[in-house]
């Protein structure tokens, strides 16, 4: 039980750090699983991560969130732009497709080619935002867009503010964008498992609790330190940063 534990803490740091990142939460569970053969690692422990960053960010924009009663017109939005990735996302979980992308190959490729993709998209000067330029025309090229982020190795967080910064978004706003898109999305993925909770022992529910709880902390954390770093910084941090575990996983792939 020990060991679970100390495997659910790591699995959830990785989550919760990586989840509202341009990195990649998918890529990195996979990859620390299949180099350290986590056993705790599971679907359900999956979901069970989703969950808790899934809360975290409900909590953290909760204000936002009750204020979408007077904002009808940014609940349509978040609306229309999540409906092809759940649609998308909801086609490969049932076909069991999504097994055959988790692979670290595409992983490696995946995380070179959309971290280089993020770096033009962040040197965009013009500033829009979200109150007085996102629009239907916007929400679907950032929601089409999203359906990448089925993908392992690509990031769900990067390939939205990748879409917000090539539209002129600017790096908080793009950030918002993504985080808001990130509710239906994680809401999708949690809705998948939470089914099979009831079947599962004991003592993986037991766990299943902890994962959320722990995924929920280093999310919410993750979530407050992003926002204030994007009014100050670029995302040149984590474009280096996907490089260079794209190169290491491409030398243990083919060296």
């Amino acid at each position: 039980m020990l060991q679970d534990f100390i495997e659910i803490l790591i699995l959830s740091s990785i989550q919760g750090i990586s989840e509202f990142l341009p990195i990649s939460s998918s890529a990195h569970l996979i990859i620390v699983s299949k180099l350290y053969n986590l056993k705790a690692n599971s679907l359900l422990i999956d979901i069970s991560l989703h969950l808790g960053s899934l809360l975290a960010i409900i909590f953290y924009f909760r204000k936002d969130l009750l204020n979408l009663k007077n904002n009808r017109t940014l609940l349509k939005l978040i609306i229309i732009g999540s409906i092809p990735l759940i649609f998308f996302g909801y086609i490969l979980h049932s076909t069991e497709l999504i097994q055959l992308l988790r692979n670290i190959k595409i992983i490696a490729w995946t995380t070179l080619f959309f971290g280089i993709i993020l770096y033009f998209a962040d040197q965009r000067k013009v500033e829009k935002t979200i109150p007085r330029d996102l629009n239907v025309r916007s929400i679907i090229f950032i929601g089409l867009l999203q359906i990448l982020a089925l993908i392992p190795g690509v990031s769900r967080a990067g390939i939205t503010m990748t879409a917000a910064r090539f539209l002129n978004f600017n790096r908080v706003d793009s950030g918002k964008i993504s985080f808001l898109l990130s509710i239906p999305a994680l809401t999708g993925a949690s809705f998948l498992g939470l089914k099979d909770i009831r079947n599962e022992t004991l003592e993986i529910n037991l766990l299943v609790i902890i994962a959320i709880i722990l995924s929920f902390l280093f999310s919410y954390i993750t979530v407050k330190f992003f926002l204030n770093y994007l009014n100050k910084f670029s995302l040149n941090i984590f474009v280096i940063y996907r490089l260079i575990i794209a190169l290491i996983l491409l030398s243990i792939i083919y060296f």
